[in-house]
């Protein structure tokens, strides 16, 4: 036999690593594809050992490493000599599990640790050809059975096998394995991401029963194009529930070609803080089921990953064969690997799909309905094994907004184990609520235990505690991380349960300790609980455990870095059972106060939690004062005013106009549309459909008929936008109200039941951006032309634009974006447009794009098809139907490329004349300000101050009108608009309806507006502005960096700069910097979409521009406050709020993106500094866009001579010097300030190399 090296698990894993950091890892290729082209027959698998078996052999491929081990071992030394640095063992169904159906349980040691000699004896003989160390992974396949889904459609809750017998299969093969020499253990193929983790932790079992530790590697299979497993979960889900095992390489295999499987390894490389490795098949299976993709073709694709960067190790699956390993090897060979990502370390849980409990998140709603100590409903369903109704209470609270579900089964009468695996088996089978992750809460931690074993993706364990000791505390622990669940961990120690501020902190900190420093449990996967207990009992001692509570979280999030704070809020409220609104209000005053010293989780009903500040302010106060201890007779006020918060109601009523009425049925319909009238066109929808002959022929009819007056009337400027828009809101209604019967009919007889369209465009907000209110405008427009539109809706990726493109054979593919990092992203669509093959015209639209943009940047990214940059909705029926008529097409395109190649040489010129400075002369003509005269006023307070909710009415008479009319392209400004004989009825109109709407936001309190500003001690050096933590200027908490105008000045104009406007450091003038961040509120999508279902896109669009206007007469608000009061620097000014348009006040608020400071990655230190995600729910988007849509952000500048400029286009010095400054990547910092780069950084590139 020949002599193997030993295995050490740290130096293999030293080995690849360090041969990882030098080349991208070549793995093996497909094992049956090769052992298929040797014909081998029954007998050939059988061999003279098994000649006699009961089973049939042919197709067990596993076994011919017993009756065939001089083909394997050739198959093996053939992938190394193709270029494989490691290569898998043919043990892919060497489980006891897969071997049952040819009746060979009792061989899978053998089979294993044979398998693993084999491809060991091929790896040396490899070395001794040409010196070159080569690798084993010991390849442990899915199984044939699945833990997640039930192999009975009937009976959704049923498993064909247990977690612990898959993992007992398991570990038997990973015995094997080692024992015959596996370097590493590869766990693939991953459908279930269930399975996986019984596969991880019978490896880790196996690992601790003889103290080595090999390497573990991760692939899974998205199992179609659906982009999940076949378990339903996402790329970014899957790896937040098995990176627990710290794996050497993670990625994906099977079931895709290597074009198909692009943009999943493309996410992955994006979120994995290890080695990525791809090993798709060769290409789709043909009608035939076999695989030809050639090695060149495969070569090539995969030889793209590793160009883009987005891999560590690459190899073949399903028919794929050495020469295909050899193509890739060549194909990879000269290409750097993907640089390791650093992740930041934030708790990831998944369900079905991710969820990271980022640091904006101000707080997580745990759903607590699913739970029978807390819901007697939820009790009483499992007790009587109405499942089906319980799984409707988890169903409710994640619609409700739960991002978790706590389930507990803990009651006196229910075997509680049982019930905990029955319910989260039937969970698993719904995808709305599998979405979320699960929290496994009990006394017991067998039933924890139980639970974790149903669930795949990274749940919470509730709860555990160190009441028995630390003994069992760390065992506890432990097992739970080899499940790769986080854990809520109780303030309860061998003395009991802390009540005190001081025994809640010590628990927690002795636990902190304990777990990170003893078993190394990640503290991002710790959530302590110290203890919710009741207040306002009647016992004086329970007085205090509200503030208690409060107080702990403060310090539990100082001292214990990383970690989390959760509690069950109910528990607060329970000497008021029985009166709800009493409970949501104490629950409310609780967690407003506790969440801003950092508590972050909540076991909470999400469908019943009231806002803090919409409380009745006298109720509000009560509860303030029994949850803070702030009177020794709250307890007793509360109960006296208790029983007065117990009513509510209101009745609307409703009038409508019956004159037109008496018109023939098609004339009806016509008015309806023109008139936007919903009121009756489902009757008369069906009154058309009685007296045709087919459903379709309504559509054909009438109401296409009345569509070509709209669009007629609007061609020819006697209907206006918002007009259209509510044309086409009963257009849908009518058409939603024939889709069933056209679907009869097809059932019925064949009759294809669809419209004959004139087009199909497809529309997106790019990648990173969330605003819509534009393209779905011009949606609607195309639309009413009968255009089938194709609305992706915002933040959309390109890789899904170009798929659902192809999938649909859209004639047009349309972007809109309205910040400037949309500008880039859509020059990326357009370039993976043009490497993908594309040929459809591209329209670029949104307040950012321009016709100048289009023609320098989007349009040479797209050689094949045309880029086409439309103004305003007005113009994009007209450039689609030109585009789509085989007849026009050619001439318009051809005109266009020539307008904009005179477009790009215009730029190139007008670019040349203009002179501009190096930095040291641009800094050296700055805005000058004589600082000696200045003293700046200090603002009434520094830090932040949040205003957790804002009458809108207050906010009305703030609106800006004219930006409103402008989104519906009415030309003119407010009120002289209504004037105008053209415009003005359909402008006042849509005015008027703004004004309904606006009357019912404030009556119904349709938004909660929310705000937060902050001051703080600033002073400007060189470009940039220092805040500091104090007024001694000694230590700097923060810095805004800004950039500096280059162009050349005449006339002694300045070379302006936003920090000349502040005090410098080195005048010893102390001088102030404010910031805000204000939203109209978080409800603004929920609203939208309720309109959207309802095919209601004219009150959709309407409430979106709606909360603009809010948003932005919220900062004017704002702005004219810190003017007068809260900085205080304009005491007594004196505007008219509708002059407050015109900006002639002192001071500005310049923001992130805009002219004067172009570069929207400032808004992260404004958000770092407001902690505006936690506090009033405000994110940023990855391009560092605000959501909601509907939000402002900004700094104060109080200077009076400060003024708003453009930076305009800045050089390349000017860019080194900002990029080291802010400490970020030259590229980097050239992406985000691509669009006024005043060179392009590619020819840079090319020059300087």
């Amino acid at each position: 036999m020949t002599e193997l090296r030993p295995v050490d698990g740290t130096e293999i894993e030293a080995a690849l690593r360090q041969r990882a950091s030098e080349k991208i890892l070549v793995l093996d290729g497909a094992m049956g594809t090769v052992i298929q082209r040797l014909g081998y027959g029954e007998a050939d698998f059988r061999g003279a050992r098994f000649m006699d078996h009961s089973h049939d052999q042919k197709g067990n491929n596993d076994l011919l490493i017993l009756t065939q081990p001089d083909a394997i071992r050739q198959i093996h030394l053939d992938y190394f000599l193709a270029g494989a640095d490691v290569c898998e063992t043919n043990t892919f169904s060497g489980t006891t599990i897969a071997q049952a159906d040819y009746g060979m349980e009792s061989i899978i040691h053998e089979l294993n640790s044979e398998g693993a000699r084999l491809a060991r004896e091929a790896a040396k003989l490899a070395e001794e050809q040409d010196g070159r160390r080569r690798f084993v992974a010991g390849a442990i396949g899915p199984t044939n059975r699945t833990l997640s889904i039930s192999p009975d459609v009937n009976n959704p809750g049923y498993r064909a096998v247990t977690f612990d017998q898959v993992k007992q299969a398991y570990a038997e093969q990973v015995r094997g394995l080692m024992d015959g020499g596996a370097e590493l253990i590869l766990i693939e193929t991953i459908f279930d991401t269930l399975n996986a983790k019984a596969a991880i932790a019978a490896t880790w079992q196996v690992f601790d029963e003889r103290g080595v530790r090999l390497p573990i590697q991760i692939s899974g299979t998205i199992t179609d194009l659906s982009g999940r497993t076949l378990s339903g979960q996402t790329p970014e889900a899957f790896w937040n529930a098995l990176r627990h095992c710290a794996p050497m390489t993670f990625g994906l295999n099977c079931a895709l070609g290597a074009k198909e499987m692009r943009g999943h390894i493309s996410e992955l490389s994006r979120i994995c803080d290890t080695l990525v490795c791809a090993y798709p098949n060769a290409g789709l299976p043909n009608e035939f089921g076999l695989y030809d993709e050639s090695p060149e073709a495969m070569g090539k694709l995969v030889g793209e990953f590793a160009a883009s960067g987005i891999v560590n190790m690459v190899g073949g699956c399903c028919g794929t064969t050495p020469d295909h390993i050899r193509a890739i090897a060549e194909a990879v060979a000269d290409k750097k690997p993907r640089a390791i990502p650093e992740v930041p370390r934030l708790m990831r849980l998944s369900g079905l799909e991710p969820f990271t409990l980022a640091k904006e998140i101000p707080f997580v709603n745990v759903g607590e309905r699913t739970n029978v100590t807390g819901s007697a409903k939820f009790r009483k369903l499992i007790k009587n094994g109405d499942f089906a109704a319980a799984l409707d209470v988890a169903r409710d609270q994640v619609a409700a907004g739960a991002q978790i579900i706590d389930v507990n089964m803990d009651e006196g009468l229910l075997d509680s184990q049982k019930a905990m695996v029955e319910f989260l088996n039937l969970v698993a089978a719904e995808p709305d609520i599998a979405r979320v992750p699960v929290m496994v809460d009990s006394s017991k931690f067998e039933v924890i235990e139980a639970g974790l074993k149903c669930i795949q993706g990274k749940a919470i364990v509730n709860s555990i505690s160190m009441k028995e000791g630390e003994a069992k505390f760390v065992e506890a622990a432990k097992i739970c991380r080899s499940y790769g669940a986080a854990v809520v961990v109780m303030a309860f120690d061998e003395q009991g349960q802390a009540d005190t501020l001081e025994r809640k902190v010590e628990i927690c900190t002795r636990a902190y300790k304990i777990l990170t420093e003893e078993i190394g449990f990640p503290p991002e996967d710790i959530i302590f609980d110290p203890n919710v207990f009741a207040v306002a009992t009647g016992i004086e001692e329970h007085n205090g455990y509200g503030v208690a509570f409060i107080e702990a979280t403060r310090i539990i999030r100082e001292t214990l870095p990383h970690t989390h704070v959760s509690g069950g809020i109910s528990n607060l409220s329970f000497a008021f059972r029985g009166n709800e609104p009493v409970r949501e209000a104490m629950h409310a005053v609780f967690l407003y106060h506790a969440i801003q010293v950092g508590m972050d989780m909540g076991i909470v009903n999400a469908g019943q939690l009231a806002v803090y500040d919409e409380l009745p302010p006298e109720l509000r106060e009560l509860c303030e004062d029994v949850v803070l201890n702030r009177r020794d007779d709250s307890t007793e006020r509360l109960l006296d005013a208790a029983e007065r918060f117990k009513s509510g109601g209101e009745a609307k009523a409703k009038t409508t106009d019956l004159r037109w009425r008496e018109a023939p049925v098609e004339k009806r319909i016509e008015h309806a549309l023109v008139n936007g009238i919903t009121e009756y066109i489902l009757a008369d929808t069906e009154e058309a459909r009685q007296g045709v002959e087919r459903p379709l022929h309504v559509i054909e009819g009438p109401l296409m008929a009345g569509m070509n007056v709209v669009g007629d009337l609007f061609g020819s400027g006697k209907m206006f936008l918002p007009q259209v828009v509510k044309s086409a809101r009963v257009m849908k209604q009518a058409v939603a109200y024939l889709e069933p019967y056209m679907e009869a009919e097809k059932l019925a007889n064949g009759g294809d039941g669809k419209r004959r369209a004139a087009g199909k465009v497809l529309m997106a907000t790019v990648k990173g951006d969330v605003h819509d209110i534009g393209k779905n405008i011009v949606g609607v427009v195309l639309a009413c032309n009968n255009y089938e539109i194709i609305d992706l809706g915002v933040m959309v990726p390109a890789a899904k634009i170009l798929d659902i493109a192809r999938k649909e054979g859209v004639d047009i593919i349309g972007l809109s974006g309205l910040i400037t990092p949309s500008l880039d992203e859509m020059v990326h669509v357009a370039s993976e447009m043009e490497r993908e093959g594309f040929e459809v015209p591209l329209l670029i639209g949104g307040a950012t794009t321009s016709r100048v943009h289009t023609a320098v940047k989007i349009d040479p990214a797209y050689n094949r098809g045309q880029t086409i940059y439309v103004t305003d909705a007005s113009r994009a029926v007209g450039v689609v139907s030109s585009l789509i008529s085989k007849e026009t097409r050619g001439g318009v395109i051809e005109k266009i490329q020539a307008e904009y190649r005179k477009v790009a040489e215009a730029h190139a010129r007008s670019e040349m004349d203009k002179t501009r400075l190096p930095l040291a002369k641009a800094r050296a003509n700055p805005f000058k300000i004589d600082w000696s005269g200045y003293a700046p006023k200090k603002p009434s307070f520094t830090d932040a101050r949040v205003f957790g909710s804002y009458e809108v009415a207050d906010l009305v008479p703030y609106i800006d009108w004219t930006p409103f009319l402008q989104t519906y392209e009415f030309k003119g400004r407010y009120p002289a608009i209504f004037e105008d004989p053209e415009q003005g009825p359909a402008a006042k109109a849509l005015f008027d309806d703004a004004q309904a709407m606006l009357k019912q936001i404030v009556a119904e309190r349709w938004f909660n507006p929310k705000g937060i500003i902050g001051f703080w001690p600033a002073n400007s050096v060189g470009d940039d502005i220092q805040l500091y933590t104090g007024e001694s200027r000694t230590d700097v908490l923060a810095t805004f960096h800004g950039l500096r105008q280059q162009l050349s000045k005449r006339d002694g104009r300045a070379n302006t700069c936003i920090s000349d406007f502040v005090a410098p450091k080195d005048s010893g003038i102390g001088d102030y910097v404010g910031g805000f961040v204000v939203t109209a509120g978080l409800e603004e999508v929920r609203i939208a979409e309720r309109f959207e279902r309802a095919n209601d896109d004219y009150r959709s669009i309407l409430v979106k521009a709606l909360a603009d206007r809010i948003a932005e007469a919220f900062a004017e608000r704002m702005h004219e406050r810190v003017r007068r009061e809260f900085w205080g620097y304009a005491p007594d000014e004196s505007i008219a709020t509708d002059e407050l348009v015109h900006e002639k006040y002192d001071g500005i608020r310049p923001a992130a993106g805009y002219p004067a400071q172009p570069d929207h990655t400032e808004k992260v230190t404004l958000f770092d500094l407001l902690k505006a995600e936690r506090r009033i729910g405000v994110k940023l988007t990855e391009s560092y866009a605000m959501w909601p849509g509907s939000s402002v952000s900004g700094l104060y500048i109080a200077h009076p001579q400060s003024h708003y400029f453009g930076v305009a286009k800045v050089e390349r010095d000017q860019v080194e010097d900002y990029a080291g400054r802010k400490g970020m990547d030259i590229r980097e910092t050239e992406r985000w300030l691509g669009p006024i780069l005043n060179y392009d950084p590619k020819s840079y590139l090319v020059a300087a190399e």
